[in-house]
């Protein structure tokens, strides 16, 4: 059945202000690109074809439009296997042009935070992921309710006034 959801990239092309994201998780479902990390194989990031995706494409033109693109993470320390990943691939997150923070689970205790991880469109549509247990999405949900888009703003900058910008943790 065909997914009613607008698509990542459609919500961040028509998106003029800001996109936040905040991940809560500690794993997602492994990538190739995970195992291959596990594996010792590290990315050359002087050859940006080896390591630049559509993702980062869609980042870098939104921010040439002028969006703010942040990203906050709430991981558990000491940090998992995959966060070790993920904050070694946030390089090229950087180099798109998003700013990314990380909190360490026992600072957010007094946060009230949603239970998924979201996007955040221009502070007013929210794309809200649903994982399984072993972390794949299994769907994706669009709403503009405004006590949910309240809740979820107000949690995501409680958490990035509190985290710390990538450049400085250190894992």
């Amino acid at each position: 059945m065909p997914s009613s959801v607008p698509s990542f990239a459609e919500l961040l092309g028509q998106c003029e202000r800001s996109a936040v994201h905040l991940e809560l998780r500690d794993s997602y479902a492994s990538p190739d690109r995970f195992e291959a990390w596990k594996r010792g194989e590290r990315i050359n990031w002087e050859t940006r074809e080896a390591w630049w995706y559509p993702f980062h494409q869609m980042i870098s033109d939104a921010v040439a439009r002028g969006v703010t693109v942040r990203r906050a993470r709430v991981v558990s320390e000491p940090v998992s296997e995959y966060i070790r990943w993920e904050h070694y691939v946030t390089h090229a997150n950087i180099a798109a042009g998003e700013e990314v923070r990380w909190l360490p689970r026992r600072r957010a205790t007094s946060i009230p935070l949603p239970g998924n991880d979201f996007w955040l469109f221009d502070g007013a549509l929210l794309r809200v992921h649903h994982f399984s247990g072993d972390g794949v999405v299994v769907e994706d949900e669009i709403t503009a309710d405004p006590q949910t888009v309240k809740l979820c703003s107000t949690a995501f900058e409680a958490v990035w006034e509190r985290a710390i910008p990538h450049h400085l943790y250190q894992i």
